[in-house]
């Protein structure tokens, strides 16, 4: 079989002899490579058409994986930030009550000092003012506000002990001033003084050894200063008679009284009734005899009564 391809100008047409082994191979040779050529090129153009969405989904999928690292970073983030939130709330607490307890110490100290109300006002923020000067940066934030708080609270914790130390000083100085025998045991006026004076039995020279306060049958009469009952009975001279011991070396006497209400072994605080005035024992009327004992020895009540507490 022969193919014989005639060209429109005036060259000699050519003859393909198909029964040639060579030919043959030759057309097949063709035919491969160009159905070869054929698919590239149908590839080349799928590839063209298809890369524009194949390259969008691919940097949809590298947005998402970065959109989920993001994600996971700021739920760190957030639970860091939370933990934080957490710790100032712990430590915001621990102000308040350190705050609460310095104002609490602060009244107890007002109340002990005996400053006038509203001389210290815990309950109200300090008065402060002044004009402000916005020109300069004077004053700036603290950079680490968890070391401002940790600052304000060891700042806290130094005013604190220092209040209390001042607390137990005061309360030391009120404990000294409630064991010490201060003011009259009852009202009334000073009808015979400590000392030498004339017997107003015989006449004769002989030493009191208390000051005798004038006032009415059963009028009350007061301990003088913080202590222990240790003695109420009659003495002789004395007549129904209440000893207190008030420890550091002071022990008082109240004698001539018409009742006792006090009992040895009692706890008395300053201003508890003890007995009745009356005028038992040597006594030419009603009055409270009145001694005070300091390390074992008498000594003139006088300046005991007229001081004030």
């Amino acid at each position: 079989m022969q193919i014989i391809l005639v060209s429109r100008t005036k060259k000699v047409p050519k003859t393909l002899d198909l029964a040639c082994r060579r030919m043959r191979l030759r057309i097949v040779a063709m035919a491969t490579v160009a159905v070869t050529g054929c698919m590239a090129l149908g590839a080349v153009v799928a590839l063209t058409l298809a890369s524009p969405r194949d390259r969008a989904l691919s940097q949809i999928s590298e947005l998402q994986q970065k959109i989920n690292a993001q994600d996971i970073k700021l739920g760190a983030v957030k639970q860091d930030a939370q933990r934080n939130l957490d710790a100032l709330a712990v430590k915001l607490g621990q102000l308040q009550a350190q705050s609460t307890r310095l104002n609490a110490l602060g009244e107890r100290l007002a109340q002990m000092g005996k400053l006038d109300d509203g001389e210290f006002d815990f309950d109200q923020a300090p008065p402060v003012g002044g004009v402000e000067d916005t020109t300069g940066s004077a004053y700036a934030l603290p950079q680490n506000l968890d070391t401002s708080i940790n600052q304000l609270a060891t700042q806290f914790d130094g005013q604190q002990a220092q209040l209390t130390a001042l607390q137990s000083l005061l309360m030391d100085a009120r404990i000294e001033s409630n064991l010490k025998p201060t003011g009259m045991p009852v009202q009334g006026y000073i009808s015979s003084y400590f000392g030498g004076r004339p017997d107003p039995f015989s006449g004769h020279s002989a030493r009191h050894t208390g000051i005798d306060i004038a006032t009415p049958l059963g009028t009350p009469v007061h301990a003088v200063a913080e202590g222990m009952v240790t003695f109420a009975g009659i003495r002789s001279g004395y007549g129904d008679v209440i000893e207190i011991d008030h420890g550091n070396g002071y022990m008082t006497r109240y004698a001539h009284n018409s009742k006792l209400i006090a009992h040895p072994g009692q706890r008395v605080r300053v201003g508890d009734v003890i007995a009745d005035a009356g005028s038992t024992g040597r006594s030419t009327g009603s009055h409270v005899h009145f001694e005070v004992w300091y390390k074992g020895r008498v000594v003139n009540p006088l300046a005991y009564v007229r001081n004030h507490r």
